[in-house]
C-alpha cells in the first residue's frame, strides 16, 4: 500500500503543477519556487512530517522534499550557531544533493550529446 500511496500523492502533486503552468500565466521557474516554498512552510508547520510518513517518496521526492531539506537545515543550524544559521543551514543541508546532480549532469553531458534550443 506504500507504494500505492506515493504513487497517488506524487502524481497528484505533479497533476497540480501542470496545471499551474497550463492555466496560469506563472513560468515553470516560479512553479518550481512556489513547490519549495510549499515545502518549507509545510515542514514550518509541522504537516510535511505526517505526509511523508503517509506518501513517503511521493512526497518527499518532489521539489516539496527539497525545501523541506532546506527548511530543516536552516532550523537546526539557527539552533546551535542563532542567527548566522539562518544564512548557512540550507547549504549544509542541500549540497549532497545539489552536488549530484551537478556530477551526474556532467557525466550525462559527457555520454549525450547536448544540443542548444533554436
Amino acid at each position: 500500500m506504500d507504494y500505492v500511496n506515493a504513487f497517488w500523492v506524487g502524481g497528484l502533486l505533479c497533476a497540480l503543477a501542470q496545471i499551474l503552468l497550463d492555466r496560469t500565466k506563472m513560468m515553470p521557474g516560479r512553479v518550481m519556487v512556489f513547490l519549495v516554498v510549499t515545502g518549507c512552510i509545510l515542514g514550518f508547520t509541522q504537516i510535511f512530517k505526517p505526509l511523508q510518513e503517509y506518501a513517503g517518496a511521493g512526497v518527499s521526492v518532489p521539489l516539496l522534499g527539497f525545501g523541506n531539506t532546506l527548511w530543516k537545515g536552516v532550523k537546526e543550524a539557527v539552533d546551535q550557531n542563532g542567527f548566522i544559521g539562518i544564512f548557512m543551514g540550507g547549504f549544509k543541508a542541500s549540497a549532497v544533493g545539489i552536488c549530484a546532480a551537478l556530477v551526474f549532469g556532467y557525466l550525462a553531458s559527457w555520454i549525450f550529446e547536448p544540443k542548444m534550443k533554436k
